[in-house]
């Protein structure tokens, strides 16, 4: 295939796509050929097949490229190319944002957010094909199935490239991954390309907000919501507001933000942004522990969830309702100290405790869960008293947000060897010595000693199966040392002495 055949492949999957309007095709074909420094095209009538890829499509143009030297071969590199080429078929923002409000008026927001998601897929701002590389699978644990995944859709980075993005000159635009002047950015090698990327606006709070999807997809249409303006993340009653008013607006949806804080908080706590998607999380199906009605909003219905965190689930039928309820738990929860359960609202000053908010509607109700945060360090536990402890950091070392909170687990592509190389081990039915075959497998000996004491002889499968049940397991330990209030009878007992001050 030439490269003129490649480029027609191209647009005729944009058109069929309906990336490309009537006319358009002239106007994306001139781009692409100055993007390939070509002079001239050889138009032609092309019968596109359902089962073509975006991916695959794209990757005989990188190739031409790379052999006619217009890049170099890495990682990096065909990302910010390929972005490019894609981003010469991609609609114009303005565009995208008619078509999703003209679709969200006349056919809904379900079908306006799946016509959304589609086209961040078609124009490989979402890597399918990288997706589709993560690895997944359940645990039943005592608070219900729990979910897992290894998360293989980033790529691994070329050491030549991260050796050349060290030399670059420091720059402030785009200011950070989330802020709007991302769309349609070329990128460079410490920073991503965006040509491809789209946001829609929403207001909130009336404020000005944008929604896109994330390019990893850890669940269904994985949305992130952003304030147009950059600020830092802040939980506050308007926080409540605005993610009942987005589930108002957006019905099908769950929203959640991560804490204010560090440790118990998000990776970008200097960006106030959000999280949703059309997605049911474990936590969502957690059992009622307990309820309780509080004086000043009888009208909201309140329960203590079966959970390894330490969750206040409230509905109501009006939001506003809602929003001040959470406000006042939140407000009560910032000041609440219980020494005899290690809590402490501050240290010197700085403040301990936050809140992990999620929304969603149950029907004609709304539904916010309040997840108690708090994020003091001891001696003991440097990193953090309710963050997963030294004993689970094999498997999981990094803070739990709010993905993680609400029972999905994400672990780092690292593990889908080491559990390959574990289960050699365990169907070797040799001593855990064996391990010093593999020095980056040491630091599951602890676990993985315990886990063949129980398993004395198994197959590659069952072994495999035995280890991924382990993980799930040490990820419900994780998520348990992250709640404030533990969920055993000193533990509960301790979770009510708070909601008592409720009523107070």
């Amino acid at each position: 295939m030439t490269i003129q055949q490649s480029i027609e492949r191209l647009l005729a999957f944009a058109t069929e796509k309906g990336l490309l309007g009537a006319g358009d095709q002239e106007y994306a074909r001139n781009r692409l050929l100055e993007v390939l420094q070509l002079d001239e095209a050889h138009p032609e009538k092309i019968a596109i097949s359902e089962e073509w890829e975006v991916a695959e499509i794209l990757a005989p143009i990188t190739a031409w490229a790379i052999e006619h030297a217009l890049l170099e071969d890495s990682v990096i590199q065909r990302d910010l190319f390929d972005t490019k080429i894609m981003g010469c078929v991609t609609p114009w923002p303005s565009a995208v944002t008619a078509s999703f409000y003209d679709t969200y008026n006349t056919k809904g927001a379900a079908e306006a957010t799946a016509a959304f998601y589609e086209l961040s897929k078609d124009t490989n701002y979402i890597r399918m094909d990288r997706v589709a590389l993560n690895e997944s699978w359940t645990s039943e644990q005592p608070y219900g199935e729990l979910e897992v995944t290894i998360n293989l859709s980033k790529p691994e980075l070329d050491p030549k490239d991260i050796a050349k993005s060290r030399t670059l000159a420091a720059s402030s635009y785009p200011d950070g991954l989330l802020h709007k002047e991302n769309v349609g950015y070329a990128g460079r090698l410490n920073h991503p390309a965006r040509q491809t990327l789209r946001q829609v606006p929403i207001e909130l709070g009336g404020e000005s907000w944008l929604m896109q999807f994330s390019p990893y997809v850890y669940y269904h249409q994985h949305a992130i919501v952003l304030s147009e303006e950059k600020r830092p993340m802040q939980i506050t009653q308007q926080t409540f507001g605005r993610l009942l008013e987005f589930v108002e607006k957006f019905p099908h949806y769950f929203i959640g933000s991560n804490a204010d804080l560090p440790i118990v908080g998000g990776s970008i706590l200097t960006h106030d942004h959000y999280q949703a998607g059309h997605y049911e999380f474990p936590m969502a199906r957690a059992e009622e522990l307990d309820t309780f009605t509080m004086p000043y909003y009888p009208e909201v219905k309140a329960s203590l969830l079966k959970w390894p965190l330490s969750v206040i689930r409230l509905q109501a039928s009006d939001r506003h309702r809602l929003e001040v309820a959470g406000a006042y738990i939140l407000d009560q929860w910032r000041k609440y100290t219980d020494l005899e359960a290690e809590i402490d609202q501050e240290t010197d000053g700085e403040p301990h405790n936050t809140i992990t908010p999620i929304a969603r509607r149950r029907g004609e109700n709304y539904e916010l869960d309040l997840v108690l945060r708090n994020n003091r360090t001891t001696e003991e536990h440097p990193l953090g008293l309710f963050h997963p402890h030294a004993e689970v950091h094999p498997i999981k070392k990094e803070n739990i947000g709010l993905i993680e909170v609400m029972g999905l687990a994400i672990l780092p592509g690292r593990l889908k060897q080491e559990l390959l190389q574990l289960a050699e081990v365990m169907v070797s039915n040799q001593s855990i010595k064996k391990l010093a075959e593999y020095p980056e497998l040491s630091k599951h000996a602890t676990w993985l000693g315990e886990l063949m004491n129980r398993h004395a002889s198994v197959a590659k499968e069952e072994a495999l199966h035995l280890l991924k049940e382990e993980v799930g397991h040490i990820f419900s330990q994780a998520l348990s040392h992250c709640g404030v209030f533990k969920q055993d009878e000193a533990g509960v007992r301790a979770f009510k002495r708070f909601i008592a001050g409720l009523d107070e």
